[in-house]
């Protein structure tokens, strides 16, 4: 095993001389060089401010949210964590699994967790967001499949699903509910008219339960210092968050079951088909193509929200869905297609609040940004992902800061504190997506947008070396130094680990006319934006 790991590093000194001693602590590293000055500064700006996010919890090393943030969020830090898994697996694991070390009997999660005064403490006042379990299972592929890791996810988020369904649907109406604003982690929003921050309770938030408290006791429970009980408390909210919450579990148990060959792969998918229909039944609007939450008397919000975004993160639309909410909604220009896009609020909404700082009622935020990446890729709208993740790179590299928020209107950072993990992370995965690589499930993403620069990204992971690069107008792909194939400018190449080439999609927001090379064999075809082909034995492209 020694052996191997000094081999692994020898390839890691012979293909880059450049890298600091440092890297070679960590076989898994990225090293990325561009002759695009500005997007080098944002790379380099990027990688160590998110270094400067490392922290020691308890004994182990995580990366926090950051910024102001300085402890660790379910809605954050999981999907966080394993992002910077393609720089050090270790902080990935610790992101994950701390979540699952401090999950309870019941099987509730603590929504963060706390360092304070070098004392670790699990917070279960809220559920604080949820985007878990398909990091879990993505780290579960780059561990290299450890079946013991992945038999603890799958006992975590059956135990979860089983407390959503137990707890979350006090009207019994089989749509899971939301009882406090940090539940889908949506601070100073307004649908919620103030309260309560958070409910760490099993049953619902009512003004009879309230009242009866003292105030010390809604500090505590609530953490708000007041009720203003002239304000009408809209939850317990019928949420396409938390109903998500749930599918999302299934949807990854029935591929971990899949996995460890369990015989509940069928089960699992029924049971978040489940989830989804009620979804589409009970909260889709088929006529204003978008869902919407309902109110604790069941009435309909008509706030139309990014929510739906995250609906798409989570899987839980189905297909027609995405495209609708996209087509008539993401891509508006009235709505959230702004200068700087991704509102939390459609920005025509008379809900909407050009609010600074931390407010889930308007700007955009670098939160929303980082979960558009999954969002759009699961239903193929990549040349949209592809407009979105350019202004973020490109509102970033006007002043090199992180911050969490931004105007919607002029499309500048707003005072915030630089540091924001979220944003960091997301314009370092913009980066691998757009001049770069990224590995996921068995699979490389070989993607290189048509720009007149050159582009260098090495990926060293589990003892091999990937690298991208550009030569001209041509992109190589390298395993080990060793060209598997070369693709023109433009488009994204999936392979297998082994460098065989599984599809070609089209990333751009217009058609590319393309060339592949695989060995002497040269394949010349056009790539349609938004578009999956395979080349079938005989070289021909195939539209999926």
């Amino acid at each position: 095993m020694r052996s191997i790991l000094l081999f692994g590093l020898f390839i890691l000194v012979m293909a880059y001389s450049s890298m600091s001693q440092n890297d070679f602590a960590n076989p898994t590293a990225v090293h990325f060089s561009t002759s695009d000055i500005r997007l080098q500064q944002i790379f380099d700006r990027a990688e160590k401010a998110a270094k400067e996010n490392i922290a020691v919890f308890g004994g182990r090393t995580v990366l926090i949210e950051g910024a102001q943030y300085r402890n660790i969020w379910l809605e954050t830090q999981p999907m966080g964590g394993t992002m910077y898994a393609k720089r050090d697996l270790g902080i990935a694991r610790n992101n994950v699994e701390i979540f699952m070390d401090f999950q309870r009997a019941d099987g509730r999660f603590p929504g963060l967790i706390v360092k304070q005064d070098n004392q670790i403490m699990p917070d279960y006042h809220q559920f604080q967001g949820f985007c878990f379990p398909m990091p879990a299972l993505e780290l579960y592929y780059l561990l290299g499949k450890d079946k013991k890791f992945l038999h603890k996810v799958y006992a975590a988020l059956e135990k979860f699903d089983a407390y959503l369904w137990k707890t979350r649907d006090s009207d019994n109406n089989g749509c899971l509910e939301s009882w406090c604003i940090y539940d889908t982690g949506e601070d100073h929003c307004v649908r919620f008219n103030e309260f309560p921050n958070a409910w760490p309770f099993d049953f619902p938030p009512t003004k009879q339960a309230v009242q009866s408290m003292s105030a010390e006791e809604l500090k505590r429970h609530c953490k708000v210092s007041q009720y203003d009980s002239l304000k009408e408390m809209t939850v317990p909210i019928e949420s396409m968050d938390i109903m998500s919450y749930s599918y999302t579990c299934r949807d990854v148990l029935a591929l971990l079951s899949a996995e460890l060959e369990n015989n509940q792969q069928a089960f699992w998918r029924a049971q978040a088909d489940h989830v989804r229909g009620k979804i589409k039944s009970y909260l889709w609007d088929a006529q204003k193509h978008a869902c919407f939450d309902k109110d604790k008397n069941n009435r309909t919000m008509p706030i139309l929200l990014h929510n739906n975004l995250r609906c798409m993160y989570y899987g839980s639309f189905d297909q027609e869905m995405a495209d609708e909410f996209v087509k008539y909604h993401l891509v508006n220009p009235e709505e959230f297609w702004t200068p700087m896009p991704l509102p939390s609020i459609a920005a025509n909404d008379e809900s909407f609040r050009n609010i600074p700082g931390n407010n889930w009622s308007g700007q955009p935020q670098g939160l929303t940004f980082q979960r558009s990446i999954r969002a759009l890729e699961n239903y193929g709208h990549y040349s949209e992902l592809t407009l979105i993740g350019l202004k973020l790179l490109e509102v970033i590299g006007d002043s090199l800061k992180f911050t969490q928020q931004f105007d919607p209107f002029t499309a500048t950072i707003n005072q915030s504190k630089d540091g924001y993990g979220p944003t960091i992370l997301a314009c370092l995965e913009f980066i691998s997506r757009f001049y770069g690589l990224h590995i996921s499930k068995d699979q490389i993403f070989w993607s290189c947008l048509d720009r007149d620069h050159a582009y260098d990204y090495t990926q060293a992971w589990n003892q091999q070396v990937y690298r991208m690069k550009t030569t001209d107008q041509m992109v190589h792909a390298m395993i080990n130094d060793n060209v598997v194939f070369s693709f023109s400018k433009g488009m994204r190449l999936v392979s297998d680990l082994k460098g065989v080439i599984v599809e070609i999609i089209g990333i751009e927001a217009e058609a590319k006319q393309a060339t592949v090379e695989v060995g002497q064999k040269v394949y010349s075809f056009r790539v349609e934006p938004n578009s999956v082909y395979r080349l079938d034995e005989k070289g021909r492209l195939i539209k999926l």
